[in-house]
């Protein structure tokens, strides 16, 4: 028995990566000016927002794999944008920080970020853009 699948225009899958496309394009190419990547951003966003965090709740908050955010953090820390340090209560943990320079780039790049996402929010329609935001969030969250 055979079995036939959506068209690609109908494929979940493919829908996501087209949608993740039109996103990231032009987040790409902001990044690309202050020689960041897309996850070196990710990762920067995430210590800002939380403060010291332990790599692994990066990772979860990210959206990456532990070993690439390893070397994410290392190249971060070479470019004078994070510090890690040991915990002092449990020296097997490192706690990474954003320093000055990490806090300035994101200054420096965020109204432009926030402006691309503005755009894509009247270009979609606020209450479609939050629903938007919600299913994809429901998605997340499905128990497999």
């Amino acid at each position: 028995m055979t079995h036939a699948l959506p068209s690609t225009d109908r494929s979940l899958p493919i829908a996501l990566l087209r949608a993740r496309e039109r996103v990231m394009g032009p987040i790409r190419h902001l990044l690309s000016d202050v020689d960041l990547t897309e996850q070196q951003w990710r990762v920067l966003r995430v210590v800002q927002e939380s403060g010291p965090i332990d790599p692994t709740q990066i990772a979860d908050r990210a959206c990456l794999l532990l070993p690439s955010l390893t070397r994410i953090l290392q190249k971060l820390e070479e470019k004078g944008l994070i510090n890690r340090v040991r915990d002092e209560a449990d020296r097997r943990r490192q706690v990474i920080t954003l320093t000055a320079a990490g806090d300035t780039v994101i200054e420096e790049n965020i109204d432009a970020s926030l402006e691309l996402i503005e755009r894509t929010r009247e270009k979609m329609g606020p209450d479609r853009y939050e629903a938007l935001l919600d299913l994809l969030n429901d998605l997340y969250e499905l128990d497999d």
